[in-house]
């Protein structure tokens, strides 16, 4: 029988979108001594097909051999860590959440959503930044030696175009909805993060509403930076876990609840062109259009 320091414990799984707070999110649950974040092993979440031009898996790509090499993976991370629970997040995961539920049945879900207008503000300056050399390094590490020239190449080309030829954005920056590519010929940057946004939201509701609700915790980014002690308690209790001093130390003195308004840097014109693709969805959401961009959306609504 396997003993119990070799079996691979119930990962703490958290789906959000990108800028999102899900980073923040990953360096808390860093702190806990029992715990190990994993920093989105985007590539051992793609073995099913690393090939595909978009991030929606469903459950029917979770193969027996994608189930094992997966948590096989996990329980290396795990192990090699001490033996500590793994903590993971992955926007891209988002549009795979029957796939990562079929891997992962025994786990516990949050989900983290935040307003709109704030991630549009705060996406649309990294699709400005070229693909991280260290992060590239890390996920290289992590890659299957056969399918590395997946990742090389679009690793490449972001950074010629945006360090030599000077392109204002990189090719796809975030969660890649079926259809992004030719959306990019049609639409600006800003309306096809505005349409992440929405197509995210939706795929996470549709398929998350198939999960035991025990299983699930939704938590808005609005409510966590306004209240983190308690709004992590909550999470903490959820996952069985305790809130350690190091991790109420850093709610208390890192998270910051200012970031909301930067969207307003934004021109009219953006808002006028992204606000009649995130109104319907931004609504369902429980998030209101503020009173001095309302009239952008007026002629959506009617």
């Amino acid at each position: 029988m396997t003993g119990v320091a070799e079996q691979l414990k119930p990962p703490i799984i958290l789906f959000g979108n990108v800028r999102s707070g899900t980073s923040m999110m990953h360096d808390l649950f860093d702190l806990h001594p029992q715990i190990k974040s994993w920093y989105e092993p985007r590539t051992v979440w793609v073995y099913a097909d690393p090939a595909r031009k978009h991030d929606r898996f469903d459950a029917s790509d979770a193969t027996p051999r994608v189930k094992r090499y997966i948590r096989k993976r996990f329980l290396k991370f795990q192990r090699t860590h001490g033996n500590r629970r793994i903590m993971e997040k992955t926007p891209s995961n988002l549009l795979r959440i029957p796939y990562v539920d079929a891997i992962f049945p025994e786990a516990k879900y949050v989900y983290m959503v935040r307003e709109p207008l704030a991630n549009l503000s705060s996406s649309e300056i990294r699709w400005r930044t070229p693909i991280h050399m260290q992060h590239t390094l890390e996920r290289l590490r992590e890659t299957p030696k056969l399918q590395l020239h997946f990742y090389l190449g679009r690793f490449l080309y972001d950074n010629i175009s945006v360090r030599i030829l000077k392109r204002k954005h990189v090719s796809v920056w975030g969660v890649r909805y079926p259809g992004v590519y030719d959306d990019l010929n049609t639409l600006t940057t800003e309306q096809v993060i505005a349409k992440q946004w929405v197509k995210c939201c939706q795929q996470a509701s549709a398929d998350l509403a198939e999960i035991d609700p025990a299983r699930v915790l939704r938590i808005r980014y609005e409510d966590f930076v306004a209240s983190p002690v308690d709004q992590f308690q909550e999470i903490a209790r959820h996952f069985d876990i305790e809130v350690t001093p190091a991790i109420e130390c850093a709610l208390r003195e890192t998270v910051d609840p200012g970031r909301q308004n930067k969207w307003r840097r934004l021109d009219e014109q953006i808002l006028r062109d992204c606000l009649p693709i995130l109104h319907k969805q931004m609504r369902a959401e429980g998030y209101e259009i503020p009173d001095d961009v309302l009239q952008f959306s007026e002629a959506s609504s009617k």
